[in-house]
């Protein structure tokens, strides 16, 4: 695999950061469709608490670069959000690598063409990029709200307009209730309504509208009777409540309805932006977005009933480190999101627990026997194959015949907390091909990098599978595996299980011709008892 589709490795030389007190130094990158952020801070294990040390912000303007009709980022886009890239990666170098995770959003969510970008921006990056949805996306800025704000009991309506996208959640402390993403974005309202920055009153009165379209099939879940607070977070409800507190003397930290009222008659009145924001002090970068920004954010004012909104300081950044302090085991009590997601369904598709759990337990020691000669090394593959095991007969649900391509479908669509899109769909992949023939489609739509190791994996869940055939509880002869040569599986078993079990020595024979039809070759050794 070439080194432009593989996130190079750390170099040897590079030693990570030193520990201060016994915190862990963490980083989160943000790709976001107006700017890409990076925070950098010590994590506290025994409390679970954030000390940044230090921020990096480049105005990349991604989504601006997104073509309308192809939906491919151009190469001006690309290029900017790879030289902002290894800029980033330079201030990682003396950080270990499991503590950095990097989350691509909106604009690469909507990229038909994301890979063109992505391996080129892993290579600058130094790092995986995961491409989340747009309820992952929220579930991660209510993440890092909760955490700035404290963990009280109001229900919250958190609101995120950002570059391509605003997310909206309900919660109640630590607790996401309700999310939705929506296409709503300070870039794609400046790009379409206020061409150039001017602005009008028809063109601020269609762009409000184009918001409140968007907004009304979720206004009577997320109004004003669903909440005692409404909360804002990141860069344009920050810009607009510092325009306001700079102009109108509110408080800072602040958006009431009246003063948004008041910047969007001064904007009307002025025809552009730029002389308020100048006397605003409103950084350049953000100038070009501001308007688009004012007008989503009246949107969401006037279609939710919203009279004032304060302004948090956590956003999905820190959302990113506080959920990466959970799967890594950084926070003491903390939990994967990925493990509530996988129980979750489980329970909602009435899954067999106790096939299950003989399913997972087998593939896991056959793991155990291969994971190093296969290269499988990193502990997300021994993840995904647990909780693909956990999962995949959530089919069965749905109909017997085919199971496990509904099983497949579900695990593809569903809103699966802590699970970026490359993620779910190397677990739905496993799911769709642990069974049957192995289906080279499924495979190839993956990232390049783990097409391998894919296969790989669904080679130890489909063997596992087939051990636990019988469904018993009686526990299940496993062989001994050995990779003697290139897409070679041997199986090596006690001469007396062959010839006990006529129809394991029939479903060997079965997998064999389906892994013959992939490039594999199952080779079956019996062994004589000494």
């Amino acid at each position: 695999m070439s080194s432009k589709n593989t996130p190079p490795s750390p170099s040897p030389t590079n030693r990570p950061e030193p520990q201060q007190g016994g915190e862990r130094i963490v980083a989160a990158i943000d790709l976001g469709s107006n700017s890409f952020h990076m925070i950098v801070a010590a994590l506290t294990p025994q409390t679970g608490t954030l000390r940044v040390i230090d921020r990096l912000r480049e105005p990349v303007r991604l989504a601006a670069g997104l073509t309308p009709d192809e939906k491919r980022i151009d190469m001006a886009a690309q290029q900017r959000a790879v030289a902002c890239l290894e800029r980033f990666a330079e201030r990682l170098r003396e950080i270990d690598p499991g503590s950095v995770r990097a989350i691509g959003t909106n604009t690469l969510r909507r990229a038909r063409a994301s890979e063109d970008l992505l391996p080129a921006a892993e290579h600058a990056l130094g790092q995986p990029i995961e491409v989340v949805s747009g309820f992952e996306e929220a579930r991660l800025i209510y993440l890092g709200v909760a955490h700035s704000l404290g963990f009280d009991q109001r229900r919250r309506l958190v609101v995120d307009i950002g570059g391509g996208s605003t997310e909206l959640i309900l919660g109640e402390g630590s607790r996401p209730l309700q999310m939705e993403s929506l296409h709503l974005g300070c870039v794609a309202l400046s790009t379409e309504f206020f061409a150039e920055g001017r602005v009008s009153e028809a063109a601020m009165a269609a762009a409000v509208l184009h918001g409140r379209l968007e907004l009304g099939p979720i206004t009577a879940a997320f109004g004003a009777t669903a909440w005692q607070a409404a909360v804002g977070a990141s860069g344009t409800v920050k810009a607009v409540a510092q325009v306001c507190a700079a102009l109108y003397g509110d408080a800072p930290g602040v958006v009431s309805a009246s003063s948004l009222e008041r910047l969007v008659q001064a904007l009307i009145k002025e025809g552009e932006c730029r002389r308020l924001a100048t006397k605003a002090a409103l950084s350049t970068d953000r100038q070009p977005v501001f308007v688009g920004g004012v007008a989503a954010l009246k949107a969401v004012f006037e279609a939710l009933s919203i009279e004032q909104m304060e302004v948090a300081d956590g956003a999905m950044r820190e959302g990113i480190l506080y959920d990466l302090g959970g799967r890594a085991g950084l926070v003491a009590g903390a939990e994967d999101a990925r493990d509530a997601s996988v129980a979750a369904l489980r329970q909602r598709y009435s899954v067999d627990a106790g096939q299950a759990e003989r399913i997972r337990a087998t593939a896991l020691r056959l793991y155990a026997q291969i994971a190093e000669p296969w290269g499988l090394t990193d502990p997300l593959y021994h993840d995904m194959l647990d909780w693909a095991a956990q999962l995949h007969e959530i089919g069965l649900d749905i109909s017997h015949a085919q199971y496990h391509k509904h099983g497949a479908y579900i695990l593809t669509h569903a809103d699966l907390a802590g699970f970026s899109r490359q993620e779910q769909a190397l677990l739905a992949v496993l799911v769709r091909v642990h069974r049957r023939k192995l289906a080279r489609t499924p495979r190839r739509e993956l990232p390049a990098r783990w097409q391998e190791p894919a296969t790989r994996l669904a080679l130890l869940l489909r063997l596992a599978v087939l051990l636990h055939r019988s469904r018993s509880d009686a526990a299940a002869p496993e062989p001994e595996l050995d990779r003697t040569a290139k897409r070679v599986l041997t199986l090596t078993w006690p001469a007396s299980v062959l010839a006990d079990n006529p129809l394991l020595r029939a479903d060997l024979a079965q997998e064999a011709r389906y892994l013959e039809r992939a490039g594999w070759r199952l080779e079956v050794v019996s062994k004589s008892a000494c």
